[in-house]
C-alpha cells in the first residue's frame, strides 16, 4: 500500500488525471472502431420511391425485423448488402414497390360481385396503364413512366369508329434516341387492340415532345430510320478500318471517318423478251368449203319463195358453184420474263478519310523524335483501306490516307485512363470504405505517437534528484553565498552611528534574506526542472 502511495506521489495527481482522460478517450475511440466494424454495410434497396411505396416498404421491413436506414426525403431505403436479394424477392411477392401504379392485381383486391360494367371497364383501363408503365420503367434508360390510354367504345348500329390513342410521360436518364422512342411506341401499340404506333404520343419530364402521336409523323419516322441505318453503317465501317490499322500502326495511332450516301428507294422491274427465231408449230387447222346455188336472174318473186319453187323453176336461171379452202397454223414463240427487285440500302457513294500518326525514334539524349511515314507505307495503307471498305471507282468512291503528327502521342497518355477497370475497378462503396479506413488509421496513429507515446515516456522516465541547497543556506542565517556555494560569514562591524543594536541586527538579517532570495531565484532560472521537483516535494510533504 505504501509503495502504491509512493508511486502515486511520484507520478503526481495532474499526470494521473491526464492519463485517465487519455485512457478514456482511447477506449471510446477503439470502442467506436469496433462498433463501426461490426455495423452492417448498408446498400440501397430501392431509390426514387414515392412516399406511399416508402411507407409500405418500411412497414414490411419492420415486420421482417430487417435493419434499415432512410436517405434523402425518404425516397431511398438502405439495408444490409447481404440481405438485398432475399428482401427484394420477399417484397416482390407482396407486390412492392408499386411505383405509384396499379396493375392486374386490382382485380384480386376487389370483389366483382355487384360491380357494374362501367367499374369493370375503368379497372381494366387502370390495369393496362399500370402494367404498361411498369414494363416501360423496366428499360435501362427510363427512370419512371406514366401511361394514359383512351379506349373509345364502339356504339351499336354505328359504322364509324374512333381509333384508340395513348400518351406517355417519361423520366429519362440522359437523352433517348429515335430508335428507343419508336420502340416504346410499338411496345404500347402492340399491347392495345387497334392502336397504331403513330397514335402514341411521348413527352419527357422536361416537357420536350418526343413523339406527337397525331399520325402525321410517319415520314419523320422513316427519315429517322434512314439516318440511323446510315449512321450504323458508317460506324461499322469505321470500327473495321480502325481495328485493322491498330494492328499495323498501333492502337490509337490512326483516326478514321466514314461518310456514306445510301439509296433507300425500293424498285421492282419486270421485263419480257420474245425470241422469233425459236418459233415452234403449236397447232394446224385446215378447213374446205364447197358452195352450189341456182339463181333466178336475181329476181325475188313469190313463186320463187314457195315450197318446191326451185325445182319447178330450176332451168329458169343460171347455177353458181364454188370451193374455198382455209388453213390456220399456230406457232409458239419462246418468251422470257424477268422480275428484278432492288431493295433499299444500296450504297450510292462512299467517302473515307484516314489520318495516320508518324513514327517516333529516340535521339542521342533518349527523347522521342517524330518522323513521317514513307510514301510507300502510305500507299500500302491506302490499298488496305480500299479493300476493307469495298472501294468502287464506278460509284465515285473516295478514300484518302494522310500522314500527320498527332497532338498527343498515345504512349504519353496519362496512365489510368483505360476504360478496362480490371483489378483496380473499384466501386463507389469500395472507395468510401477505403477512405474511412484510411482516416481511422491516421487518427489512431496520431493518438499513439502524439498522445500515448509522450505520456508513457514521461511516466517511465526516472525521477531526477532534487537540487539540494548548500548547508547553512537556511533563511535567516547570516552570511553571503560564494561562487562555489559556500557560506561566508559576515564580519561584524561596529555601528558607525548610534542606531540601537536590535535595529542594526534586524537590518543585517533583512539584507541576508534578500541576498538568499536572489541566490535562490538565480538557481531556479538556471535549473527550472529541479526547482519544480523541489516545490512538488514540498507540497507533497506538506500534505
Amino acid at each position: 500500500m505504501d509503495s502504491f502511495t509512493q508511486l502515486i506521489n511520484r507520478i503526481g495527481l495532474p499526470r494521473l488525471a491526464a492519463m485517465a482522460v487519455v485512457a478514456m478517450l482511447m477506449l471510446g475511440f477503439f470502442g467506436f472502431l469496433i462498433m463501426r466494424a461490426q455495423a452492417p454495410n448498408l446498400s440501397p434497396l430501392y431509390t426514387g420511391l414515392s412516399l406511399e411505396d416508402s411507407s409500405a416498404i418500411v412497414t414490411e421491413l419492420q415486420t421482417l425485423n430487417i435493419p434499415y436506414e432512410l436517405r434523402g426525403d425518404g425516397d431511398t431505403i438502405l439495408i444490409p448488402r447481404d440481405q438485398i436479394t432475399t428482401t427484394r424477392m420477399t417484397l416482390a411477392g407482396s407486390g412492392l414497390p408499386q411505383r405509384g401504379q396499379v396493375g392486374y392485381e386490382i382485380f384480386d383486391e376487389q370483389s366483382t360481385l355487384g360491380a357494374t360494367s362501367f367499374v369493370q371497364n375503368l379497372n381494366n383501363v387502370r390495369a393496362l396503364e399500370g402494367e404498361l408503365a411498369r414494363t416501360i420503367a423496366s428499360l435501362t434508360r427510363i427512370k419512371s413512366a406514366r401511361v394514359h390510354l383512351v379506349l373509345p367504345e364502339r356504339e351499336l348500329f354505328r359504322r364509324e369508329r374512333t381509333d384508340p390513342s395513348a400518351s406517355i410521360v417519361l423520366a429519362v436518364r440522359g437523352e433517348l434516341a429515335s430508335g428507343e422512342i419508336r420502340a416504346i411506341q410499338h411496345l404500347v401499340a402492340s399491347a392495345i387492340e387497334g392502336l397504331t404506333p403513330t397514335r402514341v404520343s411521348i413527352v419527357d419530364d422536361q416537357g420536350n415532345l418526343l413523339a406527337s402521336g397525331t399520325g402525321d409523323d410517319a415520314e419523320g419516322a422513316l427519315a429517322g430510320d434512314a439516318a440511323e441505318r446510315t449512321l450504323s453503317f458508317e460506324n461499322r465501317l469505321r470500327t473495321r478500318v480502325e481495328d485493322m490499322l491498330a494492328n499495323v500502326v498501333g492502337a490509337g495511332r490512326a483516326r478514321v471517318e466514314v461518310s456514306a450516301e445510301i439509296d433507300f428507294n425500293r424498285s421492282t422491274t419486270t421485263q419480257e423478251t420474245f425470241d422469233p427465231e425459236s418459233q415452234v408449230v403449236r397447232s394446224s387447222q385446215i378447213r374446205e368449203t364447197e358452195n352450189l346455188s341456182a339463181g333466178a336472174n336475181g329476181q325475188v318473186t313469190v313463186a320463187n319463195e314457195l315450197p318446191g319453187a326451185s325445182q319447178n323453176n330450176g332451168a329458169a336461171g343460171p347455177t353458181e358453184q364454188g370451193t374455198s379452202s382455209e388453213e390456220v397454223t399456230n406457232y409458239e414463240i419462246s418468251k422470257t420474263t424477268q422480275t428484278a427487285v432492288t431493295e433499299a440500302g444500296a450504297i450510292k457513294r462512299l467517302s473515307v478519310a484516314v489520318v495516320v500518326d508518324g513514327v517516333y525514334a529516340a535521339d542521342p539524349n533518349g527523347d522521342p523524335v517524330y518522323a513521317p511515314r514513307s510514301a510507300g507505307e502510305i500507299a500500302q495503307l491506302l490499298t488496305l483501306v480500299r479493300s476493307a471498305v469495298g472501294y468502287s471507282e464506278t460509284r465515285g468512291d473516295s478514300v484518302e490516307v494522310v500522314n500527320m503528327q498527332f497532338a498527343e502521342r498515345p504512349e504519353l497518355a496519362v496512365p489510368g485512363t483505360d476504360g478496362n477497370g480490371g483489378l483496380l475497378d473499384f466501386t463507389r462503396d469500395d472507395l468510401m470504405n477505403g477512405a474511412e479506413m484510411a482516416v481511422t488509421l491516421l487518427i489512431a496513429l496520431a493518438l499513439v505517437f502524439f498522445v500515448m507515446r509522450p505520456l508513457l515516456k514521461k511516466v517511465l522516465t526516472p525521477e531526477t534528484q532534487a537540487l539540494a541547497l548548500p548547508s547553512g543556506a537556511e533563511l535567516g542565517h547570516h552570511g553571503v553565498l560564494s561562487a562555489d556555494g559556500q557560506i561566508i560569514a559576515d564580519e561584524e562591524e561596529e555601528p558607525r552611528d548610534k542606531t540601537p543594536a536590535w535595529v542594526a541586527s534586524a537590518k543585517s538579517m533583512g539584507e541576508t534574506q534578500l541576498q538568499t532570495l536572489k541566490t535562490v531565484g538565480t538557481l531556479v532560472e538556471e535549473n527550472p526542472k529541479q526547482a519544480a521537483l523541489i516545490v512538488r516535494d514540498w507540497l507533497g510533504s506538506a500534505a
